[in-house]
């Protein structure tokens, strides 16, 4: 919910009021919705069994689909329902769903732990686990390969993020343990990867030559991550990490740690956008940078992307590609295809999105 306003997600104390009072809505309703219209379209014959009301019922009502309710929630709901529902799921279902990210995540492991399969669809803000799909159609696509095929299983990782530490752009990742999640090969993500110690180099000339083709006079929204971290410091600005910051080219700062209407007000077609994947996942949008959402991308042009990443980056991806699920289906497939990545100095490397 918190990811467009700059929140960096809401799973903290009083988050959800800061969220709605900076002007965000609740974004896990549509896009649990847009994953079952697409489970509808696979015809599935296995039954669904939903949680109460804004926690599963009324989505697949809105889908048109068939459903049995368990368990009881209260309103509002909290990770105590998550838990309670979780429990009594276990008891019932061959396959459990839930959507959210890795806080949500976190407490489905607290609830079942390895004992029943999971998969989670993406629709939280911090999603480094790999209990994850990599987007909501691949998600429908996991659950029906899962079910009608009984597809193998593997561990997935359930990554605990210090909720304290992210909104104060120090990324603190720690593993909470693992569930069992179907083994649908590339539909899953992997989980996030810290940098490598010698990528350093590498992001130093990438950064020197940003720099040197940078316009002055050029608007520059600067997305998270130590690698864009350290473009700005060629800026001459010290970035929020986590953060999406604008400078000018000749470093003048527009604004830091921005969300998304306020990146709206600074851009237009002749800005540029700085992002950099997300070790060990290759997330370019979707992932942990929602501030940059559609309608700023739209409004820059993908032409104007500058793509950057250490060239050890890109090639320790497996698969090796770049993934984009933007929460607008038709943008992402514009971006799908080949892009240019910035590995060095006046260095590129030609990889695929998907």
């Amino acid at each position: 919910m918190g990811g467009a306003v700059g929140l960096k997600g809401t799973d903290g104390p009083g988050t959800v009021e800061e969220a709605i009072k900076r002007g965000a809505g609740p974004t896990s309703p549509a896009r649990a919705g847009q994953f079952l219209s697409h489970l509808k379209t696979f015809g599935l014959k296995t039954g669904l069994k939903v949680a109460p009301g804004v926690m599963g019922e009324d989505a697949a009502k809105l889908a048109g689909l068939s459903y049995d309710v368990v368990g009881q929630v209260k309103i509002p709901t909290s990770a105590r329902d998550t838990l309670s529902v979780a429990r009594t799921m276990r008891q019932a279902v061959d396959l459990l769903v839930f959507c959210g990210g890795d806080g949500t995540a976190k407490d489905i492991l607290a609830a079942v732990s390895d004992t029943i399969p999971v998969l989670g669809v993406p629709t939280g803000v911090k999603v480094y686990s790999s209990v994850f799909a990599v987007s909501l159609h691949a998600a429908a696509e996991s659950v029906a390969q899962f079910l009608e095929h009984r597809t193998s299983t593997r561990k997935g990782e359930v990554l605990d993020i210090n909720e304290e530490d992210y909104r104060a752009n120090k990324l603190s990742v720690k593993l909470a343990g693992y569930m069992v999640t179907p083994e649908v090969g590339t539909l899953m993500q992997a989980s996030k990867s810290p940098s490598i110690a010698n990528e350093g180099l590498e992001i130093e000339a990438i950064a020197r030559y940003v720099k040197e083709e940078a316009d002055p006079a050029t608007t520059y929204v600067l997305g998270p991550g130590t690698t864009v971290e350290r473009v700005a410091l060629e800026f001459g600005v010290k970035k929020t990490l986590l953060g999406v910051d604008i400078v000018k080219g000749d470093g003048t700062i527009l604004g830091f740690d921005l969300s998304e209407s306020e990146i709206l007000k600074l851009v237009d077609g002749r800005s540029k956008i700085v992002v950099s994947p997300i070790g060990g996942q290759g997330f370019l949008f979707g992932r942990g940078n929602q501030q940059i959402s559609p309608h700023v991308l739209r409004r820059v042009g993908l032409q104007n992307l500058i793509i950057v990443s250490a060239a050890t980056k890109i090639v320790s991806l497996r698969p090796r590609r770049l993934i984009v699920d933007t929460g607008d289906e038709h943008l992402d497939e514009e971006i799908r295809g080949y892009c240019r990545v910035l590995t060095s100095y006046r260095e590129e490397m030609v990889v695929k999105v998907e």
